[in-house]
């Protein structure tokens, strides 16, 4: 070749052709070669091509770049077989690189499935196993019907197309379809009698393989009739292939979920060999693929049974001390899953303050292997909550709550809401802060960690200290929110840690400023989302405020004791938001009716006071009583039961002429009670006026009235809320009448006429009571 020549044909290639029988040597000749139309430059062309593309990625990026791909496809369906066989070879070369990204996108898979049995299989299984590890490409191999020639190409006798079909196989069936898929292919079978292969590299691959399929239920059978498991629990006792005993436990493990297999393991001394795994010194892997087998096992206490047999509970005690945190974490899977059925084990064995070591491991594995495990240990178990207490656990599990995994956090909530059960703990664990580390996981979107936070709270709350703590870190608002929660769980605990949080007056009001009452409302009108919980959180938010109970049932029992600060602000309607007594006050006069408020600060509410406790008093000495006011509540009530009716009638008259006095129902309409509170609105320039200063009171404010001078007595005494500024009370008394064996009568209850009548009692229940209920009902003031 001349000067000339030579100058024309340098590449920037590394490697120039060796001699072949053709032309050119030079890469970009050959690709241009690719076109001829001679079938015998083409075989040597794509020879030529594959040989080039052998020698190393840089001359796989080489053709690459000048376009050599394209033609290469097209040949791959050339009608001469050497043609279409070599084109295979250089593009199975190719795809081995990144050259697949580029391969992918010429739509080659369709071409490569038509002639999959048809040429060299090696290489186009190579080219498949290439280009299937995307999951595009993944899609076209499925989509053009290419597993059953795959399936077909495992009893191959060459070993370079079984490894890759394996492989092309392994890979689709990291997809869920794609398991369905091969499982009705029959791909069962083959892969069971490639476990007998010579070479380690297709019998890995077989199992790897296996263990994805086996993640199904039906495949598992199939597997379980062919004795699929039978030959792996072969291939663990035989030593000689120890290098296939982790992916043979892989295997072992997916098949544990069936009862049927448990039985096998068994009976086949399986358990036992199990247990010999744990002896083998150095070998991690095959240590936490034992352990996974255990912790299916122990999935059910019949089965905890068969390994307490084998002593297990000593062993992974000894496993959680090594130094390999995979197989610390894998002891720890095992631990949670026989705790569900034998939660004391660890506590015998002394394993727990292993188990809190593992908290402080910068493993993120073993950390929530380790809460996992504890949370089982400690549910519903004193003696194992008592042993993390004592190992100081509880500690570093407030300060897991401020962590970034999940799981771990959902797990160190629920084990410190098992261990909150008790006081002594309890009181432990927020001195810690946990409180304050349990706001900012119940503003998360994580079911399992909102399930578990939210019933940790209800756990902690019941402590005053906790609430105060909660109002101050800002929790109550992220709580209260979680009610609109629509997961079960979550909703449920959340209702129940608002019902422990009401207890606390300061903490209901704050929860109503954030809705609380109004959510419960809705939750507990819908038939789908109310229950015991939202009911009883209900019950307890508005029994912690007299004043919104009142206003939203019309009703007080005689246990709520009306306070200092009660106020009534009319029939609250459906979904109306609570508005507290500073809010009210803080408003402009307006025309509506006013709020009356129960101050007994206020000057003529204690004139009432100091006259009736005198003319109690006037009373009780001629019985030879001695009665004060600062006496003890049940010394009152056991004075007011003793004087019965006498006492009431007292009590009546006081409240009659302080509002007014008696006034017929024929001259109801004449009461100047409207005019008053009008004058009462304008001299104090509010919409809140204290009961003590309405001199003309009708039925709500007289009954209002008698209910708080009941209360402060020891009588027992309601408020029932009726129809148009009506009210009305009912005390339970005994009658001053003995009965004829001289001991007193039952206890009867009363309806109190403090409006046209004062002093008139009327036994629930009797004719004389109906009609005067029918008048409260029914008369317009």
């Amino acid at each position: 070749m001349g000067k000339k020549a030579k100058k024309e044909s340098e590449t920037p290639c590394k490697d120039m052709f060796e001699a072949v029988p053709v032309v050119c040597k030079t890469p970009a000749t050959l690709v241009l070669l690719l076109s001829s139309p001679e079938e015998d430059i083409l075989i040597k062309t794509c020879e030529a091509i594959h040989t080039f593309a052998e020698k190393g990625d840089e001359n796989k990026v080489c053709l690459l770049r000048l376009e050599a791909l394209k033609p290469l496809c097209q040949l791959i369906s050339h009608n001469n077989k050497l043609v279409s066989r070599n084109a295979f070879m250089a593009l199975g070369i190719m795809a081995t690189s990144d050259v697949k990204s580029a391969l992918k996108k010429i739509n080659v898979i369709p071409l490569i499935i038509n002639k999959l049995l048809e040429v060299v299989h090696e290489f186009a299984t190579l080219c498949l196993a290439s280009l299937s590890v995307d999951f595009t490409c993944k899609v076209q191999i499925f989509a053009n019907k290419g597993l059953p020639p795959i399936i077909q190409l495992l009893s191959c006798p060459d070993p370079d197309v079984k490894k890759n079909s394996l492989e092309i196989i392994f890979n689709l069936v990291q997809d869920y379809q794609c398991r369905l898929a091969v499982h009705e292919l029959g791909v069962i079978p083959p892969l069971l009698e490639l476990l007998k292969s010579d070479f380690p590299v297709i019998q890995k691959l077989a199992l790897k393989t296996l263990q994805n399929i086996t993640t199904d239920k039906e495949t598992r059978i199939t597997f379980r009739e062919e004795q699929g498991f039978e030959k792996v629990i072969d291939i663990l006792n035989n030593m000689d292939f120890s290098d296939l005993h982790a992916e043979a436990l892989q295997v072992v493990t997916n098949c544990l979920c069936d009862d049927e297999c448990i039985q096998l393991i068994h009976k086949g001394g399986g358990l036992t060999k199990l247990m010999d795994f744990f002896l083998t010194p150095n070998m991690p892997e095959i240590k936490s693929g034992a352990l996974k087998c255990i912790t299916m096992v122990a999935q059910n206490s019949e089965n905890c049974k068969l390994l307490h047999e084998q002593n297990v509970e000593k062993i992974l005690v000894e496993l959680l001390c090594v130094a390999d945190t995979g197989v610390k974490a894998s002891t720890c899977q095992a631990v949670a899953a026989m705790s569900l059925h034998e939660s004391n084990f660890l506590c015998v064995s002394g394993g727990i303050p292993a188990l809190v070591e593992g908290l402080n491991s910068e493993s993120l594995v073993l950390r929530e292997a380790a809460t996992q495990a504890l949370s089982n240990l400690t549910h519903s178990n004193k003696l194992s909550a008592f042993a993390v207490y004592e190992a100081e656990g509880h500690k570093i599990l407030v300060q897991q709550l401020y962590g970034n995994c999940p799981k771990t956090i959902a797990n160190a909530a629920a084990t410190l809401g098992n261990m909150a059960r008790h006081e002594v703990i309890r009181c432990s664990i927020l001195s810690h802060g946990a409180i304050q580390a349990l706001v900012e996981p119940l503003k998360s979107t994580d079911t399992q960690i909102l399930v578990s936070t939210t019933l940790c709270l209800a756990m902690l709350a019941c402590d005053a200290e906790a609430r105060t703590q909660l109002r101050s870190a800002g929790g109550l608002h992220p709580l209260v929110s979680l009610l609109e929660s629509n997961h079960k769980e979550v909703l449920h605990n959340a209702c129940l840690a608002v019902n422990v949080c009401a207890s606390d007056k300061s903490t209901a009001m704050e929860m109503f400023r954030f809705g609380v009452l109004e959510i419960l409302q809705e939750i507990n009108q819908s038939v789908n989302r109310r229950s015991s919980f939202s009911e009883l959180a209900m019950i307890n938010l508005i029994n912690s405020n007299l004043s919104v109970k009142y206003s939203l049932t019309g009703h007080l029992a005689s246990t709520d004791i009306i306070c200092d600060g009660f106020y009534d602000a009319g029939k609250a309607r459906a979904g109306q938001k609570i508005v507290t007594l500073e809010e009210l006050s803080m408003q402009p006069v307006n025309r509506h009716q006013p709020i009356i408020v129960v101050h007994t600060t206020i000057e003529y509410e204690s004139n009432i006071r100091t006259c009736f406790l005198t003319q109690i008093s006037l009373r009780t000495q001629q019985k030879h009583i001695t009665l004060r006011f600062q006496d003890a509540r049940q010394k009152v009530q056991g004075f007011c039961i003793v004087m019965g009716f006498g006492c009431m009638d007292l009590v009546v008259r006081l409240v009659s002429e302080a509002m007014g006095g008696a006034v017929e129902i024929e001259n109801l309409h004449q009461f100047p009670w409207v005019l008053h509170l009008k004058k009462l609105k304008h001299q104090l320039q509010s919409n809140v006026i204290p009961i003590g200063l309405i001199k003309n009171g009708i039925y709500c404010h007289r009954a209002l009235l008698f209910k708080c001078l009941a209360d402060c007595i020891g009588i027992s005494c309601t408020l029932v809320r009726g129809e148009y500024n009506r009210a009305w009370n009912e005390v339970l008394l005994f009658s001053e009448n003995l009965s004829s064996n001289g001991c007193s009568s039952q206890p009867c209850n009363y309806i109190v006429d403090l409006m046209h009548e004062p002093g008139n009692l009327l036994a629930v229940n009797t004719t004389a009571a109906v009609q005067y209920q029918t008048i409260l009902t029914n008369n317009v003031v």
